[in-house]
């Protein structure tokens, strides 16, 4: 192969990775720019309607609002709790719920990522979702 050849390839490639980053770059701008809006009109709010409703079947419930994230932590859980947040350390931006909790000893962690966009999340996406994340906590 001509050094040529392999020189236009290099730049090529060269070029390409600098377009795919700018490209990340500007979806990622874009779904925290929507993430802020999801999440003071839609997420908070939702989490504060299920604290409400565990409160009313006996379940003593918090939300909390650390960084970007909302936190549904149990009144005596210790370090237990279940997390809406915005991930962008992938290529893609998607919504996650994480939750710890505690099981005798052991500390359980999960995380899974949301299908729908930031933008398109709605109350009742964050409610079903969130509901689905405490299961295991109401097990008790």
């Amino acid at each position: 192969m001509e050094l040529s050849d392999v020189r236009r390839r290099v730049r090529t490639a060269i070029e390409e990775s600098r377009r795919r980053t700018e490209e990340r770059r500007t979806r990622k701008d874009d779904a925290s720019r929507a993430w802020e809006q999801v999440l003071a009109t839609v997420a908070v709010p939702a989490f504060h309607d299920v604290a409400q409703a565990l409160v009313a079947e006996g379940h003593r419930f918090k939300v909390v609002t650390p960084g970007a994230a909302v936190r549904l932590v149990p009144e005596k859980g210790g370090e237990e709790f279940v997390e809406m947040a915005l991930d962008t350390d992938g290529d893609e931006p998607a919504v996650v719920f994480r939750s710890t909790r505690g099981r005798g000893r052991r500390t359980l962690a999960s995380e899974r990522a949301l299908a729908t966009r930031v933008d398109a999340l709605t109350d009742t996406d964050v409610v079903v979702e969130l509901i689905e994340e405490l299961k295991p906590f109401l097990e008790r």
